[in-house]
């Protein structure tokens, strides 16, 4: 498995970059945004996934560890292909979709393109499931005094569970921020900022 490929963009279209390294040219799938944001001779990184099945191989590209982590949650899902998780992550942040998992958001998820109400329930139902199923960590007396200052807090937990993060991680991380009258969403886009530093 490539988990990133760092290298010279020597081509982009709208759906795809070509990155050389040493050479060789890497065909790399990536969402639009991040296709808008990088330019052509430019030396960048990305986070990369890998699909191999009987008659094709392909690279998937992304910018952060959080986007690859969100399409390798929707990849999981019934019915949402690479291609599809593509297209969803041009549409959405990370940030924004995990707030709607957790917070029963089907309106939200419907609106993203290929995604009825069925299936924006199904990606909920399962990547639910998924959370609950992550190894619980007790919270220390700290991270329970900022519950009760901000239930906010929970649900943004939760949310960052989502994109991979473990709880001891995101505990950790949310300490050094003052969340008390934040909201869900900006507590999760705070702790986003502390993770990529």
């Amino acid at each position: 498995m490539i988990a990133y490929i760092k290298g010279k963009v020597d081509f982009k279209s709208i759906n795809y970059a070509v990155i050389e390294i040493n050479g060789v040219g890497y065909k790399i799938f990536m969402p639009t945004k991040s296709l808008q944001e990088i330019e052509i001779k430019s030396e960048i990184k990305v986070f990369t996934y890998m699909k191999v099945s009987e008659d094709d191989v392909s690279l998937y590209g992304f910018m952060t560890n959080e986007e690859l982590a969100m399409f390798e949650l929707l990849i999981s899902v019934g019915g949402i292909g690479a291609k599809s998780a593509i297209n969803i992550l041009s549409n959405i942040e990370p940030s924004k979709f995990a707030l709607a998992v957790i917070t029963d958001d089907v309106n939200t998820l419907k609106k993203l393109p290929g995604i009825g109400p069925k299936t924006a329930q199904r990606i909920i139902l399962e990547l639910k499931d998924k959370l609950k199923s992550e190894q619980a960590v007790e919270l220390q007396d700290t991270e329970n005094t900022q519950i009760k200052l901000n239930p906010n807090l929970q649900d943004a937990i939760d949310a960052l569970q989502v994109l991979g993060y473990t709880r001891v991680e995101i505990e950790k991380t949310l300490n050094e921020i003052n969340i008390s009258e934040m909201s869900v969403e900006e507590i999760i886009k705070e702790g986003l900022k502390l993770f990529a530093r």
